[in-house]
């Protein structure tokens, strides 16, 4: 079933190729459009004075593969995985084992880190504190007679 899944990807994008070619190949109206990219008698030169019919037509049959092949590929791919992602999430999670809510127990000494306490390992390994001088060093002052 794979091979046919990937084969009918490769057809997709393919088809993508060769819809985005046609559009881009017809006749712009009013002299504007993406059309002038290829030159303005380029498609006429290359499949005749009624381009336009012939490039309208292949461009609904692409246009028709393409949405028959999204069809197909959704179906095949469904079927494949027929599990929703809600059930495959509950079943994910029912399998795992539950945690306990409060973690692994700990000793009713030791403070929890939310509490704004730091532990006493961290607190040992601070350097110690330098002690503020008691007065603040005298400011210069400027010798009498001077305009500062």
């Amino acid at each position: 079933m794979n091979v046919i899944y990937y084969f009918l990807t490769v057809v997709m994008f393919l088809d993508c190729v060769l819809l985005v070619l046609l559009v881009l190949m017809q006749l712009p109206k009013k002299d504007a459009g993406a059309g002038l990219a290829f030159g303005g008698g380029a498609t006429d030169a290359l499949f005749g004075a009624g381009s336009g019919n012939f490039l309208t037509k292949m461009t609904k049959y692409a246009a028709g593969v393409f949405f028959g092949l999204a069809i197909i590929l959704a179906t095949i791919s469904s079927s494949q995985h027929p599990k929703s992602s809600a059930e495959a999430l509950r079943e994910a999670l029912s399998k795992q084992s539950p945690a306990p809510i409060g973690g692994p127990s700990s000793s009713p000494s030791t403070a929890p880190l939310g509490g704004g306490l730091l532990p006493s390992t961290l607190i040992s390994n601070l350097p110690p504190a330098q002690p503020a001088p008691a007065t603040p060093p005298a400011a210069k002052t400027a010798p009498p007679g001077t305009n500062r």
